[in-house]
């Protein structure tokens, strides 16, 4: 097995507007000391609440390190649970940025479809971690906000024909500490990577079968 078939970028937000201690960066950093095994090569990055920067940096991610799942965290103020987001969708952006600004096009990429889903099954993952007596709500979501967290989402579904996932979590203390955010995330991330092993095992056979 090739290296990148283990290599997992872990992304977490910048600061914005009252989030001046970005939860989902908190959380990110929290899972790496925890890390995701021995087998899995674990790169983290923040990212900018900018729209041109994630146009740039989501791109070079992928490139840079062919990976096997990108998973990108956000803060939702709105959130009360680890949630975890089936799709990410094209248009809609009109939410200013860090630097003021917002897209001409309102949309991620234009021509792209209207919305993209997750290879991964969110249901199960939430199940499982659930199942797994974590202590941490876990929820699905089908609508990650039009703002960067969608743009983001969506713009790594693109470029990775759905393998990526995106994960809201709550600010910090509402309910639960940096700590048990990054175990949560740990949990997630663990299952989404059996998940992908499970139907690649599965596209394997049936091409033995034929």
């Amino acid at each position: 097995m090739d290296n990148s078939s283990r290599t997992v970028v872990v992304t977490g937000f910048g600061p914005f507007g009252e989030h001046t201690v970005n939860a989902s960066w908190v959380a990110v950093q929290e899972m790496k000391k925890l890390g995701l095994g021995n087998n899995v090569d674990l790169h983290v990055h923040e990212v900018p609440v900018e729209y041109q920067k994630v146009q740039s940096l989501v791109p070079s991610l992928w490139k840079q390190f062919h990976p096997r799942l990108v998973v990108h965290v956000g803060v939702s103020g709105m959130a009360t649970t680890v949630t975890l987001e089936k799709c990410g969708r094209n248009h809609g952006y009109k939410g200013l940025d860090n630097s003021s600004f917002c897209p001409d096009s309102q949309c991620c990429i234009v021509g792209g479809p209207d919305c993209i889903n997750s290879v991964i099954d969110m249901e199960s993952v939430c199940k499982r971690v659930t199942a797994s007596g974590l202590g941490v709500a876990v929820s699905v979501s089908k609508d990650a906000g039009r703002y960067l967290c969608d743009f983001t989402y969506y713009t790594s579904l693109y470029l990775s024909h759905g393998r990526s996932a995106f994960v809201h979590v709550p600010p910090l203390g509402k309910p639960y500490s940096g700590e048990e955010l990054g175990r949560a995330l740990q949990a997630i991330i663990r299952e989404m990577l059996e998940l992908l092993d499970q139907a690649e095992e599965k596209i394997h056979c049936q091409q033995h079968i034929h």
